[in-house]
């Protein structure tokens, strides 16, 4: 009987103590989350206002298609004058 009251103040002068101070190492962590997470809310709310001209790249896109598809039929016509001129000469 004696050895177990021995026991169990060494667990409360050794352990329990240990077990405290981690315990609160990880309340003042999870304390810490907060405002790291309102610092990223702010950030992403500011991000999201710069996704609104997303939209207008579809409009973009398909105007770089035409430009493309113009250059590509001049640059064919440019071969044929080339070819042309090639023969002439």
């Amino acid at each position: 009987m004696t050895l177990w009251w021995i026991g169990n103040a060494l667990l409360l002068v050794a352990v329990v103590p240990v077990v405290v101070y981690l315990l609160n190492g990880v309340l003042r962590t999870a304390k810490a989350i907060v405002p790291t997470v309102d610092a990223i809310a702010v950030t992403a709310e500011a991000c999201s206002t710069d996704l609104d001209a997303v939209a207008l790249l579809v409009t973009t896109l398909d105007q770089v298609k035409a430009t493309v598809t113009g250059v590509a039929g001049y640059g064919g016509s440019l071969d044929v004058i080339l070819d042309d001129a090639a023969v002439a000469s």
